[in-house]
């Protein structure tokens, strides 16, 4: 079964915006293992928007699934952030300073032997690597060569095309898995997933490991509770 990792970021960003701790994140991160989620994972972003860099912290003592920290390894202080808290898996992401969110994969060809060299200090803290990768061949077979343990497949293509025609949206996704399976790689999934799109994703692409799901799933959570939007998530993946 594909494993159900919860992103957080949206609950910090209602904490934050009247201050305090309402909600309370680390209560929720708890609350959302217990309601069946596998992971947690959260994205911080140099200007703390949502998560802040405390919040790391915290979060690493009571987590007791998987722990993903998502972020731009081009800011050192993410870098210095994710080797002083080790969590399970750090998802490297090619964002800019500023931007609202993610939007694009690595170039795993131009970028090669930066992820070398970044993929490798992670390795050798005991960190599994993914990285964000566009669903294109080229893009899959430079990041089996970075040192990299897994691939996130950035999902908004296929999100966006879903409604206009699903196997046609799928179809570069069920490519850059196969390559990706032949060469060894793990393969995650993200980016608008939501409760309508999931179960097709989930059951076209093989050996699909896990997909990061937040804002979808904490927009759903407002009409059906966040115990019972886990639960729905997780039976999409069955």
């Amino acid at each position: 079964m594909t494993r159900l990792s919860v992103n957080i970021n949206k609950i910090a960003t209602l904490r934050n915006s009247r201050g305090g701790n309402n909600p309370n994140l680390i209560q929720v991160a708890k609350d959302c293992e217990r309601f069946g989620a596998q992971g947690i994972t959260i994205h911080p972003r140099p200007d703390e928007r949502h998560i802040r860099y405390n919040d790391v912290f915290d979060l690493k003592k009571v987590v007791t699934t998987e722990f993903n920290i998502e972020g731009n390894c081009q800011e050192q202080k993410f870098v210095d952030l994710v080797l002083a808290t080790k969590p399970e898996q750090v998802t490297l992401v090619p964002d800019t300073l500023g931007q609202l969110t993610s939007n694009h994969g690595w170039d795993t060809v131009t970028n090669q032997q930066y992820l070398r060299e970044i993929i490798k200090v992670f390795k050798g803290a005991g960190i599994r690597v993914s990285i964000f990768v566009d669903p294109i061949p080229e893009m899959v077979e430079g990041a089996a060569t970075t040192g990299t343990d897994r691939i996130e497949l950035y999902t908004e293509a296929y999100a966006t095309h879903f409604h206009q025609g699903k196997e046609l949206a799928i179809a570069p996704y069920i490519e850059a898995a196969k390559i990706a399976n032949e060469a060894g790689l793990g393969i995650n999934a993200g980016h608008d997933l939501d409760l309508h799109n999931l179960a097709f994703f989930a059951k076209n692409i093989p050996h699909l490991d896990e997909v990061s799901i937040g804002h979808a799933l904490i927009c759903d959570a407002l009409y059906y509770g966040l115990e019972n939007t886990i639960q729905m998530y997780l039976g999409k993946l069955v």
